[in-house]
């Protein structure tokens, strides 16, 4: 089986045999079609296909084909996207089948004992999905804002960006922020950050490096910045209530698998709020910090998608452990 997890900046791909065993792994690039097409995005993740199926055959696989293909991909949002990407992967002849899922539920499945519970992704956007055994699921578009979301490094960026922009031409409240999120860039106004990034005079990514800022700031006492902590951990409680209400769930004992970049920062109040919220209204929910590689998860699902016994799902998940404590899988 081959286990694909692409999000924007990278993708994992393993090959995994049935009985749990990891025979090949390998990283590549971002998957983003809606910037360089399907084709495009699908030949980025090609090259890591390839080095993991060459490793696999080297561990010992031979030649036989790949019976199924679970890849959990970002930029699938819709069912129809899923489908769409579905097709294409199968006409590449990586596997005689393929199953594409949106990247978070890698991430529920790699902090799930069993398919059952639901997740909360936030990294550079926000997203939530739930599922349960048989295969019934709740989901988001997440899509920005024009599906209701707020929240993920990026739009905790630019809200911040917001407040410390009226803080300094005193259209708005005071805030830490607006010495902060200069100082960060070596500038020692909003104004001049503000010019930088219009005239596309700072780095690349520079969204992605204020959030930690912005906790900073917050832990610190300033008011506007802890508010905005404050509405993330609502953002990341509702939309994991809302799933376990869909699935009902909200009277069960399961996890809420919390993933992404800012999630696992660390952030105490963060955690501590959202810890909260969910214990208000699903007080039986177990929030859980996933650090394992989302690939995991895609490989559970297909270990899930042949009725692989539980030895083989025990064995995949030993592997990564030892992975993560820097020891190669056997």
């Amino acid at each position: 089986m081959l286990a694909v997890d692409a999000g924007n900046s990278k993708s994992d791909v393993a090959v995994v045999g049935v009985d749990g065993t990891v025979l090949g792994r390998a990283r590549g690039g971002g998957f983003q079609p809606p910037v360089v097409g399907v084709g495009a995005a699908l030949d980025v993740l090609a090259a890591p296909v390839a080095e993991a199926l060459e490793r696999a055959r080297a561990a010992g696989m031979g030649s036989g084909r790949v019976e199924l293909v679970s890849a959990c991909l970002a930029n699938a949002d819709f069912p129809a996207e899923e489908e769409a990407l579905g097709a294409a992967i199968a006409e590449r002849g990586w596997g005689r089948t393929a199953v594409v899922r949106n990247d978070t539920f890698a991430l529920l499945r790699a902090g799930a004992e069993e398919p059952r519970g639901v997740a909360v992704v936030c990294g550079a956007g926000i997203n939530c999905v739930g599922m349960l055994p048989d295969g019934r699921t709740a989901r988001f578009p997440a899509i920005g804002r024009i599906s209701g979301d707020w929240g993920g490094g990026v739009g905790l960026a630019e809200e911040a960006m917001w407040w410390a922009a009226r803080a300094e031409d005193g259209r708005g409240e005071p805030t830490e922020l607006a010495r902060a999120l200069p100082a960060h860039f070596g500038l020692d106004s909003m104004y001049g950050l503000i010019e930088d990034v219009h005239l596309r005079r700072v780095r690349s990514g520079w969204r992605h490096e204020l959030a930690p800022v912005l906790f900073a700031v917050a832990a610190a006492g300033d008011a506007v910045a802890a508010a905005l902590v404050e509405r993330l951990a609502g953002e990341v409680a509702a939309m994991a209530l809302v799933a376990l209400e869909r699935l009902g769930l909200l009277a069960e004992e399961v996890p809420v698998v919390l993933g992404g970049s800012v999630l696992a920062a660390g952030h105490t109040a963060l955690d501590e709020r959202v810890a909260a919220l969910l214990a208000a209204r699903a007080p039986r929910a177990v929030p859980r910090l996933v650090t394992a590689p989302p690939v995991l998860g895609a490989a559970l699902l297909a270990l899930d998608g042949v009725g692989a016994p539980e030895a083989a799902r025990a064995r995949l998940r030993t592997a990564y452990r030892a992975a993560t404590a820097g020891v190669r899988p056997g």
